[in-house]
């Protein structure tokens, strides 16, 4: 969800308003993805990355966060979405939005119409190193022997081992890089890279994405047969 802050400075705003003007645009794809029965959604939030930004900008973000949970929280639980967050909890993240994020997902548990997963305080890298010190653990409690280490040993290690690796990752604002994003898990994604400023991105970008991946030919190192 790129492209809050040019999408303000375009208009003479204050980049704070840009990510305003963000929630508009993820909970219309949001609903957008609902009615056509899309059952996961990941969203990046906020990178690990993210906290090199201003300082207000980043408290801002903090609080807009906290503030979006609470606005939103019930109402998606109301349409059956299981709210979930990958990330690191700790560190820097406030106590008390770390608290929301807890009570959104308690309270969204059993839900399955949609997973609206939120990338908070995420970084690819950060996943893949957290899933190496969990793998190393388990060497050193003598539970894992390292040469039965598999893919399926770092899958199961990662922030959300259920979820299934990503059809379709969708960036916006002319930008064409993944940013430290869901690295293990794009693998074989199809990419789709949109001109759109993200408080521009409405469902109707969704749709448009969702059918450039089904012009698509999907063959995972395989040929034709």
């Amino acid at each position: 969800m790129d492209g809050n802050g040019r999408w303000a400075k375009q208009r003479g705003l204050k980049r704070t308003e840009g990510h305003a003007a963000g929630e508009h645009a993820l909970f219309d794809t949001v609903e957008g993805a609902l009615d056509i029965g899309l059952e996961w959604m990941t969203v990046y939030a906020f990178s690990t990355e993210n906290w090199r930004r201003p300082v207000d900008e980043v408290r801002y973000l903090m609080n807009f966060n906290e503030n979006l949970l609470l606005r939103r929280r019930d109402e998606l639980h109301e349409r059956g979405v299981r709210v979930r967050f990958i990330g690191r909890r700790g560190g820097r993240v406030p106590g008390r939005l770390r608290r929301q994020i807890s009570d959104a997902e308690e309270l969204t548990r059993r839900n399955r119409t949609m997973t609206l997963t939120f990338a908070f305080n995420y970084g690819g890298r950060a996943e893949l190193v957290d899933a190496a010190r969990a793998i190393g653990h388990e060497v050193a409690a003598g539970r894992l022997v390292p040469d039965k280490i598999t893919d399926r040993t770092v899958a199961r290690n990662l922030y959300a081992p259920d979820m299934p690796d990503p059809d379709l990752l969708v960036r916006t604002s002319g930008e064409f890089r993944i940013s430290n994003y869901l690295l293990w898990e794009l693998a074989y994604a199809e990419l789709v890279f949109t001109d759109v400023l993200w408080p521009d991105f409405r469902r109707e970008h969704l749709f448009e994405a969702i059918r450039e991946y089904q012009r698509r030919e999907r063959r995972f190192g395989a040929v034709d047969g």
